[in-house]
Formats: C-alpha cells, structure tokens, sequence
C-alpha cells in the first residue's frame, strides 16, 4: 500500500489537538514533506459552495471529489487547496468549512474517491508527514509510525478560540458537534489505530510535543533502514 522507499508518519486526533503545528515541525526537522489530509475534504467542501452544491447531495458531491477545477498542493507552511487556479486556503481553514467538512467526510463514496489523492502523497517522496482523522486506520495503515495526539477538551476548546479569534462558548458548541460526527460515523471513524501511540497535548509546548513524536520516529528509522 506504501512505497517501502518512502517512510510515513501517521498523526492522527481530534480538531486542535497540535496535529498540523506538530506535523509541520516534524517534517522540517528531517526535511521532508507533509500533508493535511483534512485539507481534501475542507477543499471539497469549499468547492461545494462555490458551485452552489449542498453537503447532503451525496450524488453531486462524489462527482465533485474527482473533479480537476480543484487540486490539493503540498505547501510548508499549510495544505493548499487551489480552485479554477486560484488559491483558496484562507476559505479552507475556517471553522465553518471545517464543520461543513465533517459533514462531507461521513459520506463513504467521498472517503472512497478522495482516498486515492491523499495515498498519492507519498509518491516520490523521502519521507511524509500525514495528519488528520484516519491517517492511521485508513490513508497510511503500514506506516512505520502511528500517532494519536489527543487533549483535554477544554484545552482544544481554548487553543481552537484563541486560533479563531472567537469566544470559548461558541467553539465549544461547534467542536462538541464536530468532534461527535467524527467519531460516530459509520465510514472511517476517528480512533486510535492499531499500534499507535497516544500523546496527550495538554500540558505540553509545542517543543515538548514534536521532541517526544521524534524520539519515536528516531527510534522507528533505526530500524527501518536496516
């Protein structure tokens, strides 16, 4: 399923969990490239309501995965999702894409046809970061090392607000909604996977996190080079 050439860490956990500041960190340590697999679903998402396409219209949707006016492209600083040529990642990253994106994920035929863009990732790569909700379970099964970075919920409710600018009340509300559909439908759900390792991000700094995630994949090279 993997390029056995290509070697892919796997972080998977809920919304601001660290997920993407960590994943990012980690690819520039050992210079190699990441990805949010989120960002395909946010981009559909995006794309859907530019062409006036409601998230429960299972047919058009699908339809719209494989469409080529819009394509994903690997960036440092963040995924970015490209519409008729024009960059769109600022629409991509808000809260309200984010939920209409949950929304789109729990659509097996969508999972199934965007499933092939984010495996592609890895092609011709030294190495890959992937984060997202089912990087472990579903995108990248084989990958020599699984993460699953979790938090308090209050804490992911405050790190979310101060992202967003909002007040912890209404991220609350959003993320409790959110976090609930990702981890109850039936396509894919969000979980720990099999061989993982559970960080929890609480009480930790950014550094804290991504040295304790690269002394596992230190660990993990060792061996997988030999």
């Amino acid at each position: 399923m993997i390029d056995k050439k290509v070697f892919v860490v796997a972080i998977d956990g809920p919304s601001a969990s660290g997920k993407s500041s960590v994943s990012r960190e980690l690819a520039r340590r050992h210079g190699w490239v990441w990805v949010s697999t989120g960002a395909f679903y946010r981009g559909l998402a995006v794309v859907a309501r530019e062409l006036g396409v409601a998230t429960s219209d299972v047919a058009k949707l699908s339809a719209l995965a494989d469409d080529e006016r819009w394509q994903v492209v690997l960036a440092d600083d963040r995924t970015r999702v490209l519409l008729d040529g024009k960059d769109v990642t600022d629409q991509v990253y808000r809260e309200d894409i984010g939920n209409a994106a949950s929304t789109i994920s729990q659509i097996p035929a969508v999972r199934s046809r965007l499933l092939e863009g984010q495996r592609r990732c890895a092609k011709g790569v030294a190495g890959l970061v992937a984060e997202g909700r089912d990087c472990g379970t579903v995108v990248f099964p084989d990958a020599p090392v699984k993460i699953y970075l979790t938090a308090h919920s209050e804490h992911r409710f405050e790190r979310r607000a101060r992202e967003e600018g909002r007040s912890v009340e209404e991220t609350r509300a959003a993320q409790t909604q959110r976090d609930l559909q990702d981890s109850t439908r039936a396509s894919a759900p969000l979980q720990v996977a099999p061989g993982a390792v559970v960080i929890d991000t609480s009480h930790l700094d950014l550094p804290g996190v991504v040295n304790k995630v690269d002394d596992l994949v230190k660990a993990a090279l060792a061996s997988w080079k030999n």
